[in-house]
């Protein structure tokens, strides 16, 4: 997850969604979950310990997805499923034909070859992808396993889903599966999605990304006897001068990053190709779009002077041509919850209950999906704390996990309604 800044128009708590969950909250059935959660920890610090130990590159999640679906079985779950591209779906039953879906994503950032030494040390769990994404799918499973335990009523069934491709060039290619796949696009009718850590957010707008690899490329050449040809490095200078002087706004706030730049064998040899990442982003599909039409207009425009630049450099020689590619490498759409929005209403009544301060912020998750579809979806933490996000010293504290879990079952509860 990407935070940005908290959003300062956080709507008040509704009435009728704050009694409502005060109702929950006091129900002897809602007691009684709380305290079993209360005796969970050693399982859940397990399971956090298990599956982080199985590694989940981007495009390599099988094996841990496999693990996943068997924990569902485990916990009593019903139609247990692992869909084409390596969801995992497990369904607990309600009534009705919509669903609540409680999701949170299996990959990690780390490649397949990464040492997984996952450890313990009184509360803290260290190790590569503990809290990323290992607090949001522990707390599903302790969701999913406390309905088997004990009896909640609940009228719209849940479905708990595990899925791929959130981080990095995984591109939310998961969720783009998920809702474009008609049984459950169509019958999802809110998404809470877990990712990482903590209970003081309420991801309510997505940040939409683009992102690029730019190549160009030319004839290449020794730098004394070949000097004139056209130079891709310099054309991607040129580019990046025009391109990073295009002002952006702050309201829709809006970025642009020029993240990798590579090119050349040696400093005598005029290169054959360079290539550059581009990274833009905003919670406007509009400026993005802008922004990537600047990029393109200017990489033509480093073109066309490069080449009129050696051919007056050589006039007399003819040399070949450059050419530019833009590839696309990463596509995350924006989107924003309306305030008037019932999840939103439902997940602010529960923060009031617990009184849990949480800010509301848009961020890059996979809530992305279904908002840009102007479905309803937040995304939140799995509670306790945690640290060093994408690096081999990452770390994840239980302390206030119970809160996190609470917070969760809340709003799960207030969103499918009152059941028999």
């Amino acid at each position: 997850m990407s935070p940005n800044p908290p959003r300062a128009d956080m709507p008040d708590v509704a009435p009728t969604a704050q009694q409502d969950v005060a109702r929950l909250a006091a129900s002897p059935e809602v007691r009684s979950a709380f305290n079993w959660l209360r005796t969970q920890e050693p399982q859940l610090a397990q399971w956090q310990m298990e599956m982080a130990r199985i590694a989940a590159p981007p495009f390599g999640e099988s094996a841990r997805g496999a693990w996943l679906a068997e924990r569902f079985r485990e916990v009593g779950l019903d139609d247990v499923r692992i869909d084409d591209v390596g969801n995992v779906f497990g369904v607990h039953p309600g009534f009705g034909k919509r669903y609540v879906a409680l999701s949170a994503h299996i990959d990690t950032v780390f490649p397949a070859n990464t040492p997984l030494n996952i450890r313990q040390q009184g509360s803290r769990l260290y190790g590569p992808g503990v809290s990323d994404n290992g607090a949001g799918v522990t707390a599903m499973l302790a969701i999913a396993s406390l309905l088997r335990a004990v009896r909640l009523r609940h009228a719209l069934p849940f479905v708990f889903i595990g899925n791929v491709g959130e981080e990095g060039e995984g591109d939310l290619r998961g969720m783009r599966h998920i809702f474009s796949t008609p049984r459950w696009k169509d019958s999802i009718a809110y998404s809470v999605v877990l990712d990482g850590a903590g209970a003081d957010t309420i991801v309510a707008e997505a940040l939409g990304s683009r992102r690029f690899e730019v190549i160009v490329r030319g004839p290449g050449g020794h730098s004394w006897s070949d000097f004139g040809a056209p130079n891709p490095i310099v054309i991607l200078a040129k580019a990046i001068e025009t391109f990073t002087a295009t002002p952006v706004p702050s309201t829709p706030k809006t970025t642009f990053n020029i993240g990798v730049i590579r090119g050349g064998t040696s400093v005598n040899s005029i290169p054959e190709s360079a290539s550059m990442k581009v990274d833009i982003r905003s919670t406007s599909m509009t400026e993005m779009e802008r922004l990537e039409q600047t990029l393109r207009l200017a990489l033509n425009r480093a073109v066309e002077d490069e080449t009129m630049a050696a051919e007056m450099r050589s006039p007399v020689q003819k040399r070949p041509g450059v050419n530019c590619e833009v590839v696309a490498i990463g596509n995350r759409p924006a989107g924003e919850l309306a305030m008037n929005a019932r999840i939103l209403h439902v997940i602010r009544a529960v923060d009031a209950q617990l009184n849990n301060a949480a800010q509301v912020q848009r961020a890059s998750t996979d809530a992305n999906i279904p908002l840009s579809l102007g479905l309803e979806a937040i995304a939140i933490g799995g509670g306790g704390s945690g640290g060093g996000a994408h690096t081999l010293q990452e770390w994840f504290d239980s302390n206030g996990r119970e809160l996190g879990l609470k917070r969760i079952l809340l709003t799960l509860l207030g969103l499918a309604g009152a059941g028999e």
